[in-house]
């Protein structure tokens, strides 16, 4: 609701930028996540799964079954509240009072990057303060099973081994080897280091560096090229790295979001001391979830 008695060039400008932060921004979230829109307070994901693989016809054609996965999601509810002085706004010279009530929409979607980050970082909690995959278990993790999937042997994404060239090519190759629930690989094209300002330094090594870069052999460096610029994040534990299939059009986390940043409220309160005080309440309903773990190995925690 906004109030009469706040004036309209005051609402204008804490509109301005923040109705279309949530598109025009980017982030590096949105290499690791994707956008889902809800259009109610919780809704049921559901995934068929894999489409079945030709089988050889003898005699009446077989039918293939495809298994259906499913999560719950809920938004959280997220608010920033500023207040500006009546006193304030008719002394300020420079605009800078309201540029900073406009800024307040930038830090919705820092919010959700940094939320991004804490959530991936999390993925090996067995607490699942973030939730849980789902299939029930950690995101990371060394038992992931789809029930009624073709294959039945357990599935990991989840390692402890530093960022080296040499664990860089043991978490690479076992990826190329997962599964879908029909049992055959996926082909996702790992792309992607995510790592900690800590591990920086490695990470482009392995992207950069022509030669291995940990031997006077002069051994080529098979992974120069083929791996984007490394996303680091503060967010992830110093020793955290993760390898992540950015380019696929599903995303290893999903953004669920019920309602897209935007000025909620605002209203003048006379009562209060420099002339009185203008409040702008701006409110978003969103949350982070985990997707298909497949996406994602965890290199080192």
């Amino acid at each position: 609701m906004i109030s009469d008695n706040v004036p309209m060039h005051l609402v204008a400008t804490a509109r301005t930028g923040f109705l279309t932060t949530i598109k025009t921004v980017g982030l590096p979230w949105q290499q690791v996540a994707m956008t889902l829109n809800m259009d109610a307070k919780s809704i049921d994901l559901v995934d068929l799964g894999a489409a079945p693989m030709p089988v050889e016809r003898k005699g009446p054609f077989t039918v293939q079954d495809f298994i259906e996965k499913t999560l719950t999601v809920r938004p959280r509810d997220w608010d920033i509240t500023v207040a500006i002085s009546y006193n304030a706004v008719q002394d300020d010279q420079t605009g800078g009072l309201l540029r900073r009530c406009r800024g307040a929409g930038s830090n919705f979607q820092r919010h959700i990057n940094n939320r991004v980050f804490t959530v991936l970082n999390g993925g090996d909690d067995a607490t699942h303060p973030y939730g849980a995959c789902y299939d029930g278990q950690d995101f990371f993790d060394s038992d992931h099973v789809d029930k009624g999937a073709a294959y039945s042997t357990s599935q990991d994404n989840e390692n402890a081994l530093a960022l080296s060239i040499d664990n860089f090519e043991t978490v690479w190759v076992a990826a190329q080897g997962f599964k879908d629930d029909q049992g055959e690989e996926t082909n996702y094209n790992y792309d992607l280091i995510v790592s900690s300002p800590a591990n920086y330094r490695e990470a482009m090594n392995l992207i950069k560096n022509e030669w291995a870069y940990d031997t006077a052999n002069r051994e080529i460096n098979p992974y120069q090229g083929i791996l984007k610029q490394p996303i680091v994040s503060p967010k992830l534990d110093a020793t955290a790295w993760y390898l992540v299939a950015s380019s696929e059009p599903i995303k290893p986390l999903i953004v669920c979001l019920r309602e897209t940043p935007s000025l909620q409220s605002a209203w003048f309160d006379p009562a209060t001391g420099e002339g009185g005080m203008y409040y702008f309440k701006f409110y978003a309903r969103y949350e982070v979830f985990y997707g298909d773990w497949r996406l994602a190995v965890q290199g080192n925690t």
